[in-house]
């Protein structure tokens, strides 16, 4: 069975599963107290919020093979609500995705990639991780 033969959130919520065994994707302190998106106007209240987010950012550079940070603040950011004025499209915050990157670097699911088109790129074992998913 593929990725892509699974439901997005069905996919994410058993990757978020093996992402919890995995001591590298601890949730830090700060990021129980900011916002995820200029957008936003609380910060989260889900306590699974940082492995669903890992989860869905490892996805991401599966389907697209080749993510840098801006790209994925594009994907996570939201509509602005101005008040009286109409609503603007603003980016997601950079940390939480960069905090997120450095982890799986370091727990060897990720790569970056600097000749050419730069970015992070999933390793052999991200790979392995993600399609033994089922």
């Amino acid at each position: 069975m593929s990725i892509y033969n699974l439901d997005a959130r069905e996919f994410n919520k058993k990757l978020v599963e093996e992402l919890k065994k995995i001591p590298e994707f601890s949730i830090p302190e700060w990021s129980l107290y900011v916002k995820t998106s200029v957008a936003r106007e609380r910060p989260t209240q889900d306590p699974d919020f940082w492995h669903k987010r890992s989860a869905s950012i490892l996805r991401q550079i599966y389907i697209k093979k080749l993510v840098g940070v801006n790209r994925l603040r594009n994907r996570y950011g939201g509509l602005k609500d101005r008040g009286a004025r109409p609503s603007e499209f603003r980016k997601g915050g950079g940390k939480i995705i960069r905090t997120i990157l450095q982890q799986a670097e370091k727990a060897g699911l990720i790569m970056k990639v600097e000749t050419g088109k730069k970015g992070r790129k999933l390793t052999e074992k991200g790979i392995k991780l993600l399609e033994n998913i089922k």
